[in-house]
């Protein structure tokens, strides 16, 4: 970070200093932990329990700390300490939305300290938040700097899929086939599903592995069914087959290839297609991001032509409203957020909004191309002058090819602590694919998401 001061010697009247800062639910949190704040009114219903619309008010003093953010870093600086601060609050401010702090040099005084008028404004509307009048001691000796680092602070935790899990808790337990369960990893997954109500196991594939499987993990069995399979494909055609007859609502992979799995899904006759082309979403819960972010697609088309990520980009769209978002913000990724020639991936992005918006992809906004840094950061995205619903704010990440999408999903997975849950869309059923390193909570979220996606599409077409 860069931080030069002024000092008083510099110090004129008139001067002036801003900040633009996006009010998160995770400053909330961190302001609670450091301040012990624990006002129930400041906190997601998650923590606090609070009455469903009565949390995430940001609390006073972190609204005027941001004075105190501008007053240390920007005017007067670095040196700078408080005599004295008046505060009034004019509205309240809720996480999502955007600040802007100012602060203006009213008078300069001979002991040394400064007036300096304070407000912080909501820029959408023009609302004054907060206004007041602060007196500082300025800095006398000078300093500039661009070497300024503090350790990044992040609040980890996967609330989203804790939110994702609690919600499948009143819907009754999917029937689903699970492919091959005779690894201790994707068995274990199915077994956990099944204790928490998400799924009802009907294991394919050779008993005997089965139950030795179930005895490395201590898992009783005793209570499932288990249909004999010759071979993994054999499993996966017996997978279409309970689909087919309505005994499955879901298919889960077990330890078999992927390729294996989808390979009897896309017959045309004995298959699972029902028209779209079958695409890979990764919903990950990613610290510190207040919402989930979808990737798209990550595991099954290649090089995906402009038709087919017409298809990709309404399954995840589909998929989106049946977590509950009612109109997802879809950013289509390239290494550009300008239309070039020479650059495919921008060009359709381009026309995969335009696309979007004559109603040829529908359900969500759709803007593109977008940089990976102005589809999720809103700074950014202001920066390169771009105003849009999605840009700064994407929720659903549509990446040129697997090759990338693969990477970023386990950039966050791996950098950024992130959990990913994978579903294949565009079969009659919801396809569950699990790595043999995901975790326990995203085994769980993975049949959470299809569990809440194959109850929204049976209400659909009811």
């Amino acid at each position: 970070m860069n931080l030069e001061n002024r000092t008083f010697d510099e110090l004129a009247v008139g001067d002036r200093a801003e900040l633009r800062r996006l009010v998160t639910t995770d400053d909330l949190v961190g302001f609670a932990a450091v301040s012990g704040n624990f006002n129930v009114m400041h906190l997601p219903a998650e923590f606090s329990h609070a009455p469903a619309g009565a949390q995430q008010v940001a609390p006073g003093m972190f609204v005027a700390s941001l004075i105190s953010a501008v007053l240390g870093n920007k005017l007067p600086g670095p040196g700078t300490l408080y005599q004295e601060q008046s505060l009034r609050f004019h509205a309240r401010v809720h996480a999502g939305e955007e600040l802007l702090t100012t602060v203006c040099v009213t008078a300069c005084h001979p002991d040394g300290t400064v007036s300096l008028d304070t407000r912080v404004e909501r820029p959408a509307d023009g609302t004054l938040i907060l206004s007041g009048v602060a007196r500082v001691s300025a800095p006398t000796e000078k300093f500039k700097r661009d070497d300024v680092r503090l350790p990044g602070l992040v609040v980890q935790r996967h609330r989203h899929f804790e939110a994702l899990l609690e919600r499948t808790r009143p819907l009754p337990p999917i029937a689903t086939a699970v492919v091959v369960p005779e690894e201790a990893n994707s068995l274990g997954g199915a077994v956990l599903a099944a204790q928490e109500t998400i799924i009802v196991p009907i294991l394919i594939g050779r008993p005997g592995a089965i139950a030795a499987t179930a005895e490395t993990i201590n898992a009783d069995l005793s209570g499932f069914e288990i249909i004999e399979a010759k071979s993994h494909e054999h499993a996966a055609r017996l997978a279409c087959e309970l689909v087919r007859e309505g005994r499955a609502g879901a298919v889960m992979k077990g330890h078999l290839h992927t390729d294996d799995l989808l390979r009897p899904m896309l017959d045309r006759e004995r298959g699972l297609r029902v028209g779209r082309r079958f695409t890979h979403v990764f919903v990950m819960d990613v610290p510190g991001v207040d919402h989930p972010i979808m990737v798209t697609d990550a595991a099954i088309n290649i090089a995906p032509d402009l038709a087919t990520k017409v298809d990709i980009v309404q399954n995840a769209i589909d998929l989106a409203h049946s977590l509950g978002i009612e109109t997802p913000r879809v950013g289509v990724l390239s290494a550009v957020e300008t239309v070039n020639p020479a650059i495919q991936s921008s060009i359709d992005a381009a026309l995969l909004s335009k696309m979007a918006d004559r109603g040829q992809i529908r359900g969500g906004l759709v803007d593109g191309p977008l940089a990976m840094d102005n589809a999720i950061d809103l700074g950014a995205a202001r920066t390169k002058g771009i105003h849009s619903d999605v840009a700064g704010r994407a929720q659903i990440l549509v990446v040129p090819g697997l090759d990338s999408g693969n990477m970023l999903a386990k950039q966050l997975a791996y950098m950024s602590h992130a959990e990913g849950a994978g579903l294949v869309l565009g079969a009659r059923v919801p396809v569950i694919l699990n790595s043999r390193a995901d975790s326990s909570m995203a085994r769980l979220a993975s049949c959470a998401v299809a569990s809440l996606h194959f109850h929204r599409s049976k209400e659909a077409s009811a």
